[in-house]
């Protein structure tokens, strides 16, 4: 399940996807378009500029924009970032894989393959996904798909 970390994560980049790229954005304002707590915000932010997806001005017409273009940044890339591994299960991690303590053979054990195809449909689409595209996709269909 995706955390309330990675969905704010998303939405600042969505924010700054969609903004002048000349213009750093100021916190309280990513904060106020992405729906975020700026506290929260902030810490979120900085862990993005360490993974060198933000670049950030200081000063009084500082604030934080996309390292590279938006079309660049997967939403795949972010979760990993912020959450960690994309698979519901260690045993069926790529990055972070470790044996179940009651498996006698991963190989062979069908839990595990399931939710390696699981992990792989979801890295297929998050990873196929830019925050360009995330940003393109209207508040109000966002909406909709929810119900």
């Amino acid at each position: 399940m995706l955390t309330q970390k990675a969905k704010y994560a998303l939405r600042a980049l969505a924010v700054l996807a969609e903004a002048d790229p000349r213009v750093p954005l100021p916190i309280h304002e990513i904060a106020e378009r992405a729906r975020a707590p700026q506290k929260f915000l902030e810490a979120i932010l900085l862990e993005l500029r360490r993974h060198g997806v933000l670049a950030s001005t200081r000063g009084k017409a500082g604030g934080y924009g996309l390292a590279r273009p938006a079309r660049e940044v997967r939403v795949g890339e972010v979760i990993r970032m912020v959450d960690g591994p994309l698979a519901p299960i260690p045993c069926a991690s790529l990055s972070a894989y470790r044996p179940c303590a009651d498996c006698p053979d991963p190989a062979t054990c069908s839990i595990r393959l399931v939710m390696r195809r699981v992990r792989d449909a979801t890295a297929a689409i998050l990873d196929g996904t830019s925050i360009a595209d995330l940003a393109a996709v209207p508040l109000a269909e966002e909406a909709v798909e929810a119900d």
